[in-house]
């Protein structure tokens, strides 16, 4: 055996790590930029689809203190459940596409598998 491959497999590994955090940190700057009167939608990974949650400035505040993913998924650990509004693209009488609350929803912790902060593209009206 030579010695070769372990130093290759430890620089690739730094790489992968690298990139992994370079990635989580570049979007934790994105969702730190949000603006702070808005709607911040979450998308959950569950079991039978992927959902954006909105959560207004005063549900957040309601759920502690800390940073909003950590807020949500503490809440989702403790009481079992967050409740927040389902948000859908719809087009809008301009023809443009924006994001839109269609109701309000639970989401368990049986079925949160993720949770990530999502900035959307479009804009984002107020439930």
């Amino acid at each position: 055996m030579s010695a070769t491959p372990r130093p290759a497999n430890g620089l690739l590994q730094r790489m992968a790590l690298g990139l992994l955090l370079g990635g989580s940190l570049a979007a934790a700057g994105r969702a730190a930029a949000a603006p702070a009167g808005r709607v911040r939608l979450f998308q959950v990974v569950t079991i039978r689809a992927d959902l954006l949650l909105g959560l207004t400035p005063a549900e957040l505040a309601a759920l502690g203190p800390g940073p909003d993913v950590e807020r949500l998924a503490r809440s989702i650990a403790q009481h079992g459940q967050v409740a927040g509004w389902l948000y859908r693209c719809l087009r809008g009488p301009d023809g443009a596409q924006r994001l839109v609350a269609g109701g309000r929803i639970s989401v368990s912790r049986q079925e949160a598998l993720t949770l990530r902060p999502y900035l959307p593209a479009m804009p984002v009206l107020p439930p």
